[in-house]
């Protein structure tokens, strides 16, 4: 025998199995911000965040970690425990833990971190002051 009302309550989703008449609880590990996306202003973030698109503004993560993605464009100031950078950022920097900049990064303005790693290709264009530690500002 076929049973519909069954079938529709195992019903599943790419993210597991789909109940119905609950509401979806999503629950990511980190917050995106894609490559189609242009955002001016500030974004405040409460967990870790990978941004592939533009920013103007500020971004702050507190103790959590921020990657610029290849080819991301940031105008900002950025605060976070670790900042890997493979984009381009016109601001400062501030880690309370380690920057760590790509090959294909590059940093306008001062940075700020205890750990400080640069690849090889990779360009800043400022200052650079590790070894203490840092006060996050979030």
């Amino acid at each position: 025998m076929d049973d519909e009302p069954a079938r529709a309550r195992d019903a599943r989703t790419p993210y597991g199995p789909m109940s119905t008449g609950q509401p979806f609880d999503e629950r990511r590990v980190a917050a995106w911000i894609g490559k189609a996306i242009t955002l001016r202003g500030d974004v405040v973030c409460s967990q870790d965040l990978t941004i592939d698109g533009v920013v103007e503004g500020t971004i702050e993560v507190g103790q959590h970690s921020l990657v610029v993605g290849v080819g991301a464009s940031i105008r900002a100031d950025l605060v976070g425990r670790v900042v890997t950078i493979g984009g381009s950022i016109t601001g400062n920097v501030t880690a309370t833990e380690k920057v760590d900049l790509k090959a294909t990064g590059s940093v306008e303005g001062d940075i700020n971190t205890p750990r400080f790693a640069m690849a090889e290709g990779a360009h800043v264009r400022g200052h650079v002051q590790t070894g203490t530690k840092v006060a996050a500002r979030s």
